[in-house]
């Protein structure tokens, strides 16, 4: 129906109007091809009735432009399509009884008293031969002039168009308001660089004004502040003074624990003999053997730990090598090895364990071994 209606206009208009016309080479294929009396010219009007995006419509305007044919997208759908203002393209509405085809969107007219463009509705067979008379030409929106606001049943509808259908005299209009515009705006742009030199000469001496009265409140401040950080130093070289003593004297004193602990170690073990010492180890691993069926690490050379009241800390053999227990801590030194309360002691004997009295160590087991060395017969 509207391809039909458009070749009626073209008609009309003194040209003459072909159906589905196909370039040469098969490129493209014309809804309607126009064509002047003379045969000089060529416009084709496309019925754009199914989705396209802009890319491609931009891309089959440029197929008809390289071979000289101008073009024309119609829409009969309500809503703007996407590609409305991006190509030399309408949107017409139907009729609703008897009365004519209307375009009602990408026709306007530049008001320049108003510095925009407005929308204009014409008929269909009036603006098809205005096209191609050319009394309305496909014009390109300044930046400054793309947003155009158009009330549609009693509603404001925004548009950021590119693209119009319009006068001669409009063009004109639209670049003569810009130029009008950019004369404004380069006048008020002197004005305002002969108000900023005004300023910037004010600032000026502003500026130089505060930097005196800076000057001296700094002179002031340096002082006092100089002032300050004498005694802040004096104060600083006090309190390390202090500190270094305290540190001294806590670490003199941490010596003389450790030499103290490591005295009640040495006297503690320097009670048995070496054979004793191989006997309490080897009772140790007989128990773990016994109990467990855990086989532990005897040290050739025993290490006392002192964070274990100086006793000597046995591990199971194996991949997990984990700790097995504490042998013989010295009880003077289980008050200072909080740790040792959450491991298991080995000690040679009751008498032993009665030496750690009520202070705690976890749990201590005695292996009963005599006090004296056991003597073999060879």
């Amino acid at each position: 129906m509207l391809k039909l209606e458009l070749a009626g206009a073209i008609r009309a208009a003194g040209w003459y109007a072909e159906l589905e016309v196909p370039a040469e080479d098969g490129s493209w294929r014309a809804d309607v091809m126009a064509s002047s009396p003379d045969g000089t010219e060529r416009m084709a009007w496309e019925a754009q009735l199914s989705p396209i995006t802009v890319e491609d419509i931009r891309a089959r305007t440029a197929r008809y432009r390289a071979e000289k044919i101008a073009v024309c997208w119609v829409s009969p759908h309500k809503k703007p399509p996407q590609w409305m203002g991006a190509v030399p393209g309408v949107r017409v509405r139907a009729p609703e009884a008897d009365g004519p085809w209307m375009v009602d969107d990408g026709v306007a007219g530049f008001n320049y008293t108003a510095g925009g463009w407005t929308f204009r509705e014409a008929e269909l067979q009036r603006f098809v031969r205005w096209a191609l008379h050319g009394q309305l030409l496909p014009c390109r929106s300044l930046p400054r002039y793309r947003r155009v606001t158009r009330v549609v049943e009693d509603r404001y509808w925004v548009s950021l168009r590119d693209l119009w259908w319009t006068s001669r005299q409009s063009v004109r209009s639209q670049n003569e308001h810009e130029e009008m515009r950019q004369r404004q705006e380069k006048a008020k742009q002197a004005r305002e660089k002969q108000q900023e030199a005004e300023a910037e000469r004010r600032r000026k001496e502003q500026e130089e004004a505060d930097r005196l009265r800076r000057a001296e409140e700094a002179a002031l401040r340096r002082e006092e502040q100089e002032k300050r950080n004498r005694i802040r130093m004096e104060e600083m070289r006090q309190r390390q003074t202090e500190e270094e003593t305290r540190r001294a004297r806590e670490q003199a004193e941490q010596e003389e624990r450790d030499r103290q602990a490591l005295e009640a170690a040495k006297a503690w073990w320097g009670r048995l003999s070496r054979q004793q010492v191989e006997e309490l180890f080897a009772a140790v691993a007989a128990l773990a053997w016994r109990e467990e069926q855990l086989r532990v690490e005897i040290p050739e050379n025993p290490s006392l730990a002192a964070h274990f009241a100086y006793g000597v800390p046995v591990y199971s053999q194996g991949r997990y090598h984990a700790l097995y227990g504490i042998v013989r801590p010295c009880p003077a030194l289980v008050s200072l090895s909080p740790q040792l309360s959450y491991h298991r002691a080995f000690v040679r004997n009751a008498q032993e364990i009665r030496e750690f009295g009520e202070t705690p160590a976890g749990r201590i087991t005695h292996l009963d071994l005599p006090d004296h060395e056991q003597l073999t017969m060879d």
